[in-house]
């Protein structure tokens, strides 16, 4: 039931899900989001540095081309490691938590990284950021699903979640004008100041999750203040309850995303995020070193490459109504022009204007399906299990994203040209699009 003035009064037991539902999108509900998408800017900023400083951190320590592989895939362990013990964490003791303790590892751990002397510090130090980056993602992605009406979701979900891929953007536009003025340590100090630095605001602005309050009980002259937010004007009679109509699910949260027919869409989740997240880092760590292998400096190669993220945020914000509408379908269309677009990048790399269209081309196919994915994933599993969901199926993805630098690093070791790399690349993302249309047809 909706509230739309300050004498209307809902009565008796309150379904927090229903009174969400039926609501328009407000003010508040923008501000959760907006925070949340800082939160994931700076964790875009944070997990994509790497990549942009790459070219820099081998010119200085004389690395031999491609060995930067293992450095890349340490993050990335800790990003999956931290999506698969901080999802189910947070389905126990909160969204809010996960996300301010997740945001102050990685402040520390991108802060220390300036201190790294060889590659083995460096490995360390980028399992210890990514498990921070790990735990925010997919708690922010949840906690803004559960502000938000289920007809909007998805769209709210992808505008938030762009925060991250302008994040990563932005690293690369950072990188190419920090690195030639004061080296390559100097971006990663501003990706380590800068969450540090917001955390105070996070822990004053940032809410604990409606639905989650409501679920576990106990807690409903909290879930009541949120809801007058929600709501202005709205108010409720003493000892009202408020409630989700879910169930209280016990044991092991892993176990549920099998339970009750969710186990065959929870594996075809799993594979699309797998392929979607090793094109994807594949991608964004590899491109910077291969454009300057063919010439192209260091800078120009950062800023180039950061219209991977460029392609995405524009994706984003274009395919929110599409996913909406659509659902599995788009998704589905979005990765089989993703795969066309990726093989593009290689067959023009022999002209910058191109090549610089064709990664903006498949930014906005596969940041924006990455996106997507994550959206339609939340909008899915219910509140008792959203984060263990979201989580896990990034956690999986994380193991494709693993695999992707590690993949590309051996490609490049050989001497692999750009067509077959990127031609190899555009295989992932037709799985993707298969997947994707096997969860349309069974609607």
């Amino acid at each position: 039931m909706a509230v739309t003035a300050a004498d209307e009064v809902v009565p008796g037991t309150i379904d927090v899900p229903a009174f969400v539902d039926a609501q328009p999108v407000g003010a508040f509900q923008i501000r959760v989001l907006l925070v949340c998408a800082a939160v994931l800017f700076i964790d875009g900023f944070d997990t994509q540095a790497i990549g942009y400083v790459a070219p820099a951190v081998a010119q200085e320590w004389k690395l031999a081309r491609g060995s930067l592989g293992p450095v890349f895939s340490a993050g990335l362990l800790g990003l999956m490691i931290g999506a698969l013990v901080f999802g189910p964490m947070a389905d126990r003791i909160g969204r809010r938590r996960i996300i301010l303790a997740s945001t102050l590892v990685f402040g520390i751990g991108t802060l220390l990284t300036v201190f790294a002397t060889d590659t083995t510090w460096l490995i360390a130090l980028r399992v210890l950021t990514g498990l921070g980056l790990g735990g925010a993602m997919p708690n922010a992605v949840a906690l803004t699903s559960e502000f938000s009406p289920h007809r909007r979701r998805a769209t709210l979900v992808m505008i938030m979640f762009a925060g991250f891929s302008i994040g990563a953007a932005l690293g690369g536009l950072l990188a190419a004008a920090l690195i030639p003025a004061f080296g390559w340590r100097s971006v990663f100090l501003v990706g380590g100041l800068v969450p540090l630095l917001l955390l105070p605001f996070l822990f004053k602005a940032l809410p604990e999750s409606i639905r989650f309050l409501a679920m576990i009980g106990g807690r409903d002259r909290e879930v009541a203040d949120l809801l007058q937010k929600l709501v202005p004007g709205a108010s409720f009679p003493a000892g009202a309850r408020f409630v989700v109509q879910e169930p209280k699910l016990t044991g092991l949260p892993v176990a549920h995303l099998f339970a009750e027919g969710r186990g065959s869409v929870t594996l075809l989740l799993w594979i699309v995020f797998f392929m979607s997240l090793l094109d994807l880092y594949l991608l964004s760590n590899w491109l910077p070193t291969v454009l300057n292998d063919l010439g192209v400096s260091v800078s120009a190669a950062a800023a180039i490459g950061a219209m991977l993220q460029v392609g995405g945020v524009v994706g984003t914000f274009t395919l929110g109504q599409f996913i909406d509408r659509f659902s599995f379908r788009a998704l589905a269309l979005t990765y089989l022009v993703a795969a066309v677009a990726v093989a593009a990048v290689g067959m023009a790399s022999h002209s910058i204007v191109l090549v610089t269209i064709a990664i903006f081309a498949s930014g906005f196919c596969i940041v924006g399906g990455q996106i997507a994915s994550n959206a339609l994933t939340a909008t899915y599993y219910p509140t008792a299990i959203r984060s263990t969901g979201v989580g896990w199926a990034l956690g999986i993805g994380r193991i494709g994203s693993i695999l992707g630098p590690l993949i590309g690093g051996l490609m490049l070791a050989r001497d692999m040209g750009p067509q077959p790399l990127f031609g190899a690349a555009a295989v992932p993302a037709l799985i993707a699009a298969a997947a994707a249309f096997v969860l349309a047809r069974r609607g």
